[in-house]
């Protein structure tokens, strides 16, 4: 599950029609339906002052110590100083589910040696957004997103939003546009089941999904849905072509500069708009590409990126049935019939959750799809989310109530406990 850099090393400028090709050409590649891999975020608590952010010297000392995790996953970190965890391709969703386990055992292990540790759910509920991380990427997409009109959205989204992301195979050539178009369809109903985010800066947002609120307050040129036609690639470049350059790299400086309104990468290439005082080479556009977030993204493969960060049991069961529900024929088939209805009600599902009655029905067929499908090593998992999902629940609904009882804080800290370490 890998997706080679669009043109990498060339020099020369790009035309429209090279751009176009290139996009379109590296969007899905064939691969064998099963093979899984899982990105998982949390938020880096101080637990014995929770209300501070965790210093960017910090963060990086912790993890210059460590050694290469057993599960071979990368770390990485966020703007606000979330943690990732990207595992390597999986054979399975049991492995890829293990593997990230193990690592995030050790991970967790070394930040509590420092008085840290990590909070799994989809939006900090209690700090205000503010960034640590230094990256001049970051700084320029802050500029941007103010530019454009959505400043406080971007920094939130780029600082207090924490999601798990799954990365399935594109499949046969042959089924793209129907295994790409589902994957969307799902998006409204899974929001809602994996929904772990109804709290921020110490308050409840009104929102079963805040981090997918601040996601649908973005602009929706750079972060929006694609439409799901018959062509996913073709449609992927046009989405890209047509999407605002974000910023500008420099890469012998290794400066980024920030462009300040709304800039068509196709206008770039063509010269209406020239930037930087040049045109852009495939290096630019394999970088513009990257800073595009739509809730499924085509890099060869597919990213699944509109699910909650949620603590265990539920991320391990929110990425076996999305694994299911699109890797599974007869699951595929169920999943698709029972979403129709509310394919697209991505703010409802934000919004209300399970609480709306067309996505709570969806969701419980999906459930139930998902129950016939998934590996045994995870069916205990998988029907203790069903079993919420029949009541109407999801994740953040204990957090909410801790939070109504304890305050923030104490939602947050919960958020940190594993199974093991729970009272």
């Amino acid at each position: 599950m890998t997706s080679a850099p669009i043109g990498e090393g060339q020099a020369s400028c790009l035309t429209l029609a090279e751009a176009s090709a290139r996009i379109a050409t590296h969007a899905l590649q064939p691969g064998p339906v099963g093979r899984v891999g899982i990105e998982l975020e949390a938020h880096v608590v101080d637990t014995g002052n929770p209300d501070r952010r965790v210093p960017w010297p910090t963060l990086q000392a912790i993890v210059r110590r460590l050694p290469v995790l057993p599960g071979a996953s990368r770390i990485t970190f966020e703007p606000g100083g979330q943690v990732e965890l990207s595992g390597p391709p999986a054979p399975d969703i049991t492995t890829a589910v293990a593997a990230l386990r193990t690592d995030s055992t050790v991970l967790r292990a070394a930040f509590a040696e420092a008085g840290l540790a990590l909070a799994l759910m989809g939006r900090d509920p209690l700090r205000a957004p503010q960034r640590v991380n230094p990256a001049v990427r970051y700084a320029a997409m802050e500029q941007h997103f103010a530019s454009v009109g959505c400043a406080a959205a971007g920094t939130a989204m780029m600082t207090s939003t924490a999601s798990l992301q799954v990365n399935l195979e594109a499949g046969p050539p042959q089924a793209w546009g129907r295994r790409v178009a589902l994957a969307h369809q799902l998006g409204p109903v899974l929001v809602a089941v994996s929904a772990c985010s109804p709290l921020a800066t110490g308050r409840a947002v009104g929102w079963r999904s805040g981090r997918q609120q601040v996601w649908g307050d973005l602009d929706q040129a750079r972060c929006g849905p694609l439409l799901g036609g018959d062509d996913p690639a073709g449609e992927w470049a046009n989405y890209a072509l047509a999407a605002p350059v974000m910023l500008v790299r420099d890469a012998v400086s290794g400066s980024a500069d920030p462009v300040c309104g709304r800039v068509p990468f196709a206008d770039w290439i063509t010269g209406a708009a020239p930037l930087a005082g040049r045109r852009p080479t495939s290096a630019d556009l394999d970088y513009h590409l990257s800073t595009l977030f739509p809730p499924v993204r085509p890099r060869g493969y597919l990213e699944i990126r509109y699910l909650d960060a949620a603590p265990e049991p539920w991320w391990p069961a929110l990425a076996a049935i999305t694994s299911a529900l699109l890797d599974d024929p007869l699951a595929a088939d169920r999943a698709a019939a029972a979403t129709e209805a509310v394919a697209g009600a991505w703010s409802r599902a934000a919004h209300l959750g399970l609480a709306d009655p067309g996505l709570h029905a969806a969701a419980r067929s999906c459930l139930d799809a998902a129950l016939g499908a998934v590996p045994a090593a995870l069916r205990p998992e998988v029907e203790a989310l069903a079993e919420l999902v029949d009541r109407g629940a999801s994740p953040g609904d204990a957090l909410l109530r801790t939070a109504l009882e304890g305050g923030a804080a104490a939602a947050l800290l919960t958020a940190t406990r594993t199974p093991e370490a729970a009272p």
